[in-house]
């Protein structure tokens, strides 16, 4: 008797340096893990994605498949990893599965309503083909129910895991800062307020090292950091490799996030399994994520940004937190990603 076949699109697996890419690695390797047998998988990926090359079947993206997907008959069920879609749910059969990452254009205030609304458009046509819609926190999955509510009786949270980064001993980045640092990563984007974390170096002697995609958004963190004359103690380095992340991870003073928009934040998890304080905006998934043991931004004033600094550094220290940040971080990991994703597949199946 064949097994269950069910394709897993990680179509957005194009930039190493993403949190789509790392997501998909995350729940790709994991998938492979726990499956133990139980379905056929395949994967659905662009052929400059070579990562999951020998480990499981591969069906490679065509820009036609928008149009017409010759296998759209073969598998059981499809799961959409994101709501990016590339292959649209419309052109397949079987079972569908949906992972909303987020919605965050309605919480960014320079987006254009008419812009928010198409999209919310576009992800409503898509919700409407599938039979299950997953989201990765309770914070996305409430702003489907705001701007989607017919979704509900599909729709159920998964939370992501987070990569247990390792450092290789006597490894040495290629920036090592040369002080006490804080450390932050993403892409370099209003959103993410890598410019708030400039006033944070005010009246102490520690760096700053902020990592990711570089885009023009980069000069108003340099604007910033001239502003409170520590230019010379911030480093943006660009995109780094994983090793240089778990290097950075470990040895920073603090982890800083102030995002407005993040449907989980794949970051504050890994910083979090290296038991650093992490300082987060209050917004969005963020609380829900860093939980207790993480400290919180209400507003991105510079005093009130300083205080909650110097308070939570301080309490970090005192109190010796590192061991109650850890086992926070434990809660989340791929391997129970992928057993409750592996358990939705057979509950849709038999739906």
């Amino acid at each position: 008797m064949s097994k269950t076949s069910i394709l897993v699109t990680f179509d957005s697996m194009k930039n190493p340096n993403s949190g789509y890419f790392s997501f998909g690695k995350g729940l790709g390797d994991a998938l492979l893990k726990q499956n133990k047998g139980r379905f056929k998988l395949t994967y659905y990926l662009f052929k400059i994605t070579t990562y999951f090359d020998g480990l499981v079947d591969i069906l490679h993206l065509n820009r036609l498949h928008r149009i017409f997907f010759p296998s759209y008959n073969k598998f059981n069920l499809i799961h959409f990893t994101d709501q990016t879609c590339r292959l649209r749910p419309y052109r397949v059969r079987g079972k569908k599965i949906m992972t909303i990452h987020d919605i965050n254009n309605a919480h960014l205030l320079f987006k254009p309503p008419h812009k928010v609304d198409a999209h919310i458009k576009k992800l409503k046509r898509f919700i409407a083909y599938c039979d299950k819609v997953v989201t990765i926190s309770r914070f996305v999955a409430d702003d489907i129910l705001r701007f989607i509510p017919e979704a509900r009786d599909k729709l159920s949270v998964i939370y992501n895991g987070a990569d247990k980064l390792q450092v290789a001993d006597g490894y040495t980045p290629a920036y090592k800062p040369e002080r006490l640092f804080l450390f932050t990563i993403g892409l370099l984007s209003v959103q993410k307020g890598f410019h708030y974390i400039p006033a944070l170096l005010a009246n102490n002697n520690y760096e700053l090292v902020i990592a990711g995609i570089e885009t023009p958004h980069k000069k108003n963190i340099i604007a910033e950091a001239e502003k409170y004359d520590c230019i010379d103690r911030v480093t943006i380095t660009g995109p780094i490799s994983d090793s240089d992340k778990a290097w950075y991870y470990k040895n920073c003073s603090a982890f800083v996030f102030p995002s407005i928009a993040e449907g989980f934040g794949l970051p504050v998890i890994e910083a979090m399994y290296f038991g650093k304080p992490v300082f987060l905006s209050k917004f969005t998934s963020l609380p829900e994520v860093g939980g207790n043991e993480a400290y919180y931004f209400d507003n991105f004033e510079p005093d009130h940004m300083q205080a909650v600094f110097a308070k939570g550094m301080k309490d970090y220290k005192a109190n010796d937190r590192e061991a109650a940040i850890i086992a926070h971080a434990h809660k989340f990991s791929w391997e129970k990603t992928a057993q409750q994703y592996l358990q939705l597949y057979e509950e849709c199946l038999k739906s």
